[in-house]
């Protein structure tokens, strides 16, 4: 339990990564992570999309940048992008989904790797091309839509900040 509370006071966001991959072992650990969040029902609903292709992944990160309306980089170099799909017919899906983020990114940081959750991933799959990829990766954009990717890597040097202070009034007793 304490190793637990460590990680989850411990793990920032990573916006500078090395252009190291991600090792294959870690991935694995990661994603296990992700199985194993809660779902509302024990449904298992969300879908995991790895994408660790570097012309896969600079074609998604542009578009992910153009919904955002801005010429860079939204992955910020990550090798590794792992797009979690929320399933609509689920009894919770956005809770689901936001679960699976969740663990994927403790999991990254026990095992020593820089993530960081990356949005506009429910604007990208609305989209034409977005609803092409997904149909071209078996996932019926029908069903299915984007709620997060979850970008993974080493972290470069200042590619992770430092936590701020926690607000005196985030926790009230009723």
């Amino acid at each position: 339990m304490k190793e637990t509370l460590v990680d989850i006071k411990e793990r920032r966001s990573c916006r500078k990564y090395t252009k190291e991959p991600v090792d294959c072992s870690d991935l694995e650990k990661v994603l296990e992570a992700g199985t194993y969040a809660p779902t509302g029902h024990g449904t298992q609903s969300p879908r995991m999309v790895v994408v660790t292709d570097a012309a896969q992944l600079k074609e998604l990160s542009a578009l992910n940048g153009r919904i955002w309306g801005k010429d860079v980089d939204p992955f910020y170099g990550a090798p590794a992008a792992v797009f979690v799909m929320a399933d609509k017919e689920a009894p919770t899906p956005l809770q689901d989904a936001t679960l699976v983020m969740g663990n994927l990114m403790l999991a990254a940081h026990a095992v020593g790797l820089g993530s960081c959750w990356i949005n506009r991933g429910k604007e990208m799959f609305e989209l034409p091309e977005g609803r092409a990829i997904l149909e071209r990766w078996g996932i019926d954009p029908t069903r299915y839509e984007g709620l997060g990717i979850c970008i993974l890597g080493h972290a470069a040097e200042d590619g992770i900040g430092h936590a701020k202070p926690r607000k005196g009034d985030y926790i009230l007793y009723a």
